[in-house]
Parts: C-alpha cells; sequence; structure tokens
C-alpha cells in the first residue's frame, strides 16, 4: 500500500514540475524538488513515551523512616578527631643513641682551621684593644680641656658640663587618647545574618 501510494505521489509531482532535458536527452530533476522515496522517519518518532511505575507511598514511608534511624545512629556517633602528623614525632627520632658522626678531617685541614682560629682570635683582640685605648684618650682629652676651661672661666665650665638637647634632636607629645575603660563592653555592630538553617 506505501509502495503503491509513493508511486502515485511521484508520478504526480514529476507532471507537475516536469523534466530539462539536455542535448544528450537525459532527464534531469529540478534540485529543489526531492522524491518522496527519500523521505524517512527516525526511530525516536515511532516510539512511545516510558509509563512511569507506580509508587506504593507505604514503601516510600518505610524507607524514609529507615534513613531517619541511620540519621539517628550516626549522630550518636561522637565525631572521630584528625590527627596532626606534626606533632607526633617518629619513634626513630627519639632515639637517644642515634647521634651523627663529626666528619672525619685530615691533618693538614685540621691544622689550617685551628691556624685560621687563632690569628682571627688575635686580629679581634688587636681591634678591641684600640678601641679601648682610642676611647680613653679622647676621655683623657676631655678631662684636660675641662681643668682648664674651668682654671679660665666658671661660667663656660658650667655651660660645658649642661647636657646639649639639640644634638640629638628628639620630640615627645603626650597621650591623645584615654585610656580603655576596664567595664566597657564593645558592641559586636552592625552585621546581616546569613547562617543557614537545616530543617528535616
Amino acid at each position: 500500500m506505501s509502495a503503491a501510494l509513493s508511486r502515485s505521489l511521484c508520478g504526480l509531482v514529476s507532471r507537475h514540475t516536469g523534466f530539462v532535458l539536455g542535448e544528450s536527452h537525459h532527464a534531469v530533476q529540478r534540485p529543489w524538488f526531492a522524491p518522496v522515496m527519500t523521505l524517512k522517519t527516525s526511530a525516536p518518532l515511532r516510539g512511545e513515551p516510558k509509563k512511569k511505575k507506580k509508587v506504593d507511598p507505604r514503601r516510600e514511608q518505610m524507607m524514609r523512616e529507615r534513613l531517619k534511624k541511620k540519621v539517628k545512629k550516626l549522630e550518636k556517633i561522637p565525631p572521630e578527631l584528625i590527627p596532626i602528623e606534626d606533632f607526633n614525632v617518629p619513634g626513630k627520632y627519639m632515639d637517644d643513641t642515634r647521634q651523627r658522626s663529626a666528619p672525619r678531617l685530615s691533618f693538614e685541614k685540621s691544622e689550617g682551621r685551628a691556624l685560621l682560629l687563632k690569628e682571627w682570635s688575635q686580629y679581634k683582640q688587636k681591634q678591641h684593644m684600640a678601641e679601648v685605648h682610642a676611647i680613653e684618650l679622647a676621655l683623657e682629652a676631655q678631662r684636660e680641656a675641662l681643668n682648664e676651661l674651668k682654671m679660665e672661666s666658671k661660667e663656660l665650665y658650667q655651660a660645658a658640663l649642661t647636657p646639649d638637647l639639640l644634638l640629638f634632636p628628639f620630640s615627645h607629645e603626650g597621650p591623645t587618647r584615654t585610656p580603655p575603660k576596664t567595664k566597657y563592653e564593645a558592641p559586636d555592630g552592625k552585621y546581616n545574618n546569613v547562617t543557614k538553617v537545616y530543617t528535616q
């Protein structure tokens, strides 16, 4: 039946549209008219929607009750703390007998290091003695100058003993705010509570 119907439709379409004949008398069909035999339907177009399974309300209620019981059991179990591995020192590192052996040096290297250490200590001692000697010379020169100045004029001697406040400029201001109150409770301030509330 379908084959006969498609043939009849092809004949009608060919009569109304016509054919274009070339020099070689071959029939050429127009491109904007497709034959009816090329029209096909895919599988999903012929498929039917799946029927929904009927859910038993009693069975669904029993499943919910089981889930609630499982949740209650899990809530009774105390939470397990995650161990921090950084605080637990491995036992192999706590062994007192475990010691690192010092590298063995040759006789020439050990003697060279000892001589270098002696030279360094002698250099630092000479530097320290030179600094102490320079400070003693400066203090002695200051005493002699003050004694000479005291013999010349007592006023200049007193002026020399007074500290020079402008030698090291220093400025200081008192507290600009009052001390905090001991019994004062600071408010939390304005905030928007965005805490989620979960209901079962």
